[in-house]
């Protein structure tokens, strides 16, 4: 079975969003950071080389793969900034009806900037997200 490559690890978070080339999402990623810290008490960490994760759960599927990820967190690609909603969207319609210009993927908000959405929405959906991730795996 491969081993999955985006783990966790020590490099400096600073030092990665400072790197970033586009001062808006800059700005923006330090706003995540200071945001989502409040938001899931935990410290932000590295996960691989590009996405800044908060808190971790282990998973085990049936075919035996396990491994840990990161509750919530973000990285700052280039087309968009990626943010991670690992429950998924199915529960939360209502909040999405109101967030703003974004597209998702399985697990991922995408958007342009912040300024697109509705920042409380987003507290909401993260808070939401995480508590539920947590007790799917306590």
């Amino acid at each position: 079975m491969a081993e999955l490559k985006t783990k966790k690890n020590d490099n400096d978070i600073i030092k990665f969003l400072n790197e970033i080339d586009n001062e808006e999402r800059k700005n923006d990623c330090f706003k995540l950071l200071e945001l989502f810290e409040q938001l899931t008490n935990e410290r932000p960490k590295m996960w691989g080389q590009s996405i800044v994760g908060f808190g971790s759960y282990h998973y085990k599927y049936d075919s035996g793969r396990e491994g840990d990820w990161f509750l919530t967190g973000f990285s700052p690609r280039k087309a968009n900034l990626t943010i991670y909603i690992t429950a998924g969207f199915k529960e939360y319609d209502a909040i999405m009806k109101g967030l703003g210009k974004y597209k998702t993927g399985s697990s991922c908000l995408y958007v342009k900037k912040l300024s697109d959405i509705d920042t409380d929405k987003l507290k909401m959906l993260v808070e939401k997200s995480v508590a539920c991730m947590k007790k799917r795996y306590e």
